[in-house]
């Protein structure tokens, strides 16, 4: 008995007085900026039916960014996911018919802790027009996620 209470002893300093502890713990969420004067888009912006939408956006991390993504749905029955203060002049509640949906994860290459995105979205010229939600997650390597939620327009251009 006292042979397997020795080997215990050892066998249990072996395992986790070995190891070496980490003591900083990343516990700080990445950040997600559109304050740049070319940051795009920004809450109440308008994006066109029928054209590209250069998104720019600024992400950034303490330690090192992992990835993002992108969704843009419809919100024609006005729900909320915004992050901003400010609220945008809303269209009256209307049924979809034909609603632009896009929804797309990036990863991003290792090491980085700042990146600016730099991605065209084509908007479908036959999409419904009207309100729209933009939202940018970005997740950092140690996986705290950051939101942004905008409100957008469609619109054709005239």
């Amino acid at each position: 008995m006292k042979k397997i209470l020795i080997f215990s002893l050892f066998t249990s300093l072996l395992t986790y007085g070995g190891c070496k502890k980490d003591d900083w713990v990343d516990d700080i969420l990445p950040t997600i900026d559109i304050s740049a004067d070319n940051a795009f888009p920004h809450n109440c912006d308008t994006l066109y039916l029928g054209e590209t939408a250069q998104i720019v956006i600024k992400l950034n991390d303490n330690k090192e960014l992992g990835s993002y993504s992108i969704d843009i749905h419809n919100n024609f029955d006005h729900h909320s996911h915004t992050t901003e203060v400010i609220a945008c002049e809303d269209e009256a509640d209307k049924i979809a018919v034909n609603p632009f949906l896009y929804i797309q994860s990036f990863s991003l290459p290792d090491g980085l802790t700042s990146y600016e995105t730099n991605l065209a979205i084509q908007i479908p010229a036959d999409a419904d027009p009207g309100d729209y939600h933009f939202l940018v997650r970005v997740t950092d390597n140690e996986g705290w996620q950051a939101l942004k939620g905008l409100s957008i327009k469609l619109v054709q251009r005239n």
